[in-house]
């Protein structure tokens, strides 16, 4: 029996979601292979060997490169049995299902994933049918093992560390999955329903070991929010610490849990915390309702300003472009932006994010959404909307060649910002002079991957 587990986007990480699901497989006796398609080329005989081929789906970008990705392989090894698993696995059914992907699993999938190979096993040993078509959402608490990375591209290959002129080598491991937040454009509540599973911190730990090993000088830590469970995640971190104290990293946590724990973002700081990611999505109070976001722009604010306070540097996303955006409304946002001198910690590409509508999504639950929501489109694997003002559409057209181009030349994230706010309509002597400011100081350390849905 042969597995082949294919990763084909994990926002510049080497990922967990393969590595995970790895070891499971080599513990059962399966002979399994590893592929990361962002950084390296599909194998035609790794593909003709399998008798299963898994996709992780942890992200609409993934899901729709892996569409792309599934008719190639099925020409090479029409009778591997396809399957499709993570977040986006149930999401993207009606299009996955229509490129002959049998199993789709979301939730805690290695179980699941040893129980499918096991099956396809005892198929071909004793000339049984092949699996019905399925879904599954297991979510009971699995007994992690450590990753299995062996058999993943070399670290040099991702999205590095870097802070100013200094690169470091990046690894990432996961303290938990699911979410305790029902967020409503989020992709993890219409799976896990307000649940949430923790990852043992021997295993985690174990898991840095081995990429510390491997030349890694930063981790991060890919989990939804690193707080959901703050009683485990800070003891996680403070052993890190004390094992590898040259060793930097970065987490995911909401407003409201950054609002709400205030006290401890200090042990963050002091354990080599680089930089906190926190999805602040909209400084518009009615917007951050209909998302149910839990925080307000006045919570945001007070986050920004604590936490440049203790020295801890904040990487602010958002969902720029929702239906409920004007044009008024996004230069409020660029000012905002700039007045709260954040202009160097938000990644260009933020200013152009566009809100999806996947399959299921908790926002079709909202009238005024669904009145504006067109059928699934199995191409694009969302429900695609219009502004009711054109002129936002075609901004957020424009600024998304425009920052992907700038990007692409390496601009600096003032320039980039600067001609957003123009082609938004806003005059340069309105905006707070901030990013200037910010060039004084220490460099802002970020990771060199871009993306981030």
């Amino acid at each position: 029996m042969n597995a082949l587990l294919i990763s084909t986007y994990d926002l510049g990480r080497p990922p967990f979601g393969v590595a995970s699901p790895a070891a499971w497989l080599a513990r059962a006796g399966i002979e399994v292979r590893c592929l990361d398609l962002a950084v390296e080329p599909l194998d035609p005989d790794a593909v003709r060997a399998a008798d299963l081929i898994a996709f992780h789906l942890p992200m609409h970008t993934a899901t729709r490169l892996a569409a792309r990705t599934i008719p190639i392989v099925r020409a090479l090894n029409p009778r591997a049995h396809l399957c499709g698993y993570g977040l986006y696995a149930t999401a993207g059914e009606p299009a996955l299902r229509s490129l002959g992907v049998g199993t789709l699993i979301g939730g805690e999938f290695e179980g699941a994933l040893v129980e499918l190979a096991r099956a396809l096993a005892g198929r071909d040993g004793c000339g049984g049918a092949a699996p019905a078509p399925a879904i599954q959402v297991p979510l009971e608490r699995l007994e992690f093992l450590a990753p299995r990375r062996d058999g993943l591209p070399a670290l040099d290959r991702y999205a590095r560390l870097r802070v100013g002129s200094e690169e470091r080598l990046a690894g990432a491991t996961e303290a938990s999955r699911g979410c305790r937040h029902g967020c409503r454009h989020c992709p993890i509540p219409p799976v896990y329903r307000g649940r949430f599973r923790i990852v043992p911190r021997e295993v985690v730990l174990e898991d840095v070991r081995r990429q510390v090993r491997a030349g890694a000088r930063h981790i991060t830590f890919g989990d939804p929010d690193f707080w959901n469970g703050i009683g485990h995640a800070l003891p996680i971190v403070e052993a890190l610490h004390r094992e590898h104290p040259g060793i930097s990293y970065d987490v995911t946590i909401k407003v409201e849990h950054l609002r709400r724990h205030r006290d401890r973002l200090e042990t963050l700081r002091d354990t080599g915390c680089a930089f906190v990611t926190s999805a602040l999505e909209s400084v518009d109070d009615a917007v951050l309702e209909r998302l149910d976001k839990g925080h307000t722009r006045a919570d945001a604010a007070a986050v920004v300003e604590h936490m440049r306070v203790i020295g801890l540097a904040l990487h602010p996303t958002f969902v720029a472009f929702t239906p409920w955006i004007t044009l008024d409304g996004y230069r409020d946002l660029l000012r905002w932006i700039a007045a709260h001198d954040l202009v160097e910690q938000v990644s260009p590409i933020q200013l152009a994010i566009r809100l999806l509508l996947p399959r299921g999504s908790r926002l079709l639950e909202l009238g005024d959404v669904a009145a504006i929501a067109g059928p699934l489109d199995p191409a694009t694997l969302v429900h695609p909307w219009r502004h009711p003002d054109p002129r936002v559409d075609r901004l957020q057209a424009t600024l998304a060649g425009t920052i992907a181009a700038a990007s692409g030349r390496g601009e600096r994230r003032a320039a980039i910002f600067e001609r957003v706010a123009t082609l938004a309509g806003l005059d340069p002597g309105t905006i707070p002079a901030a990013a200037g400011d910010a060039a004084r100081r220490a460099p802002v350390p970020y990771l060199t991957e871009p993306w981030y849905c």
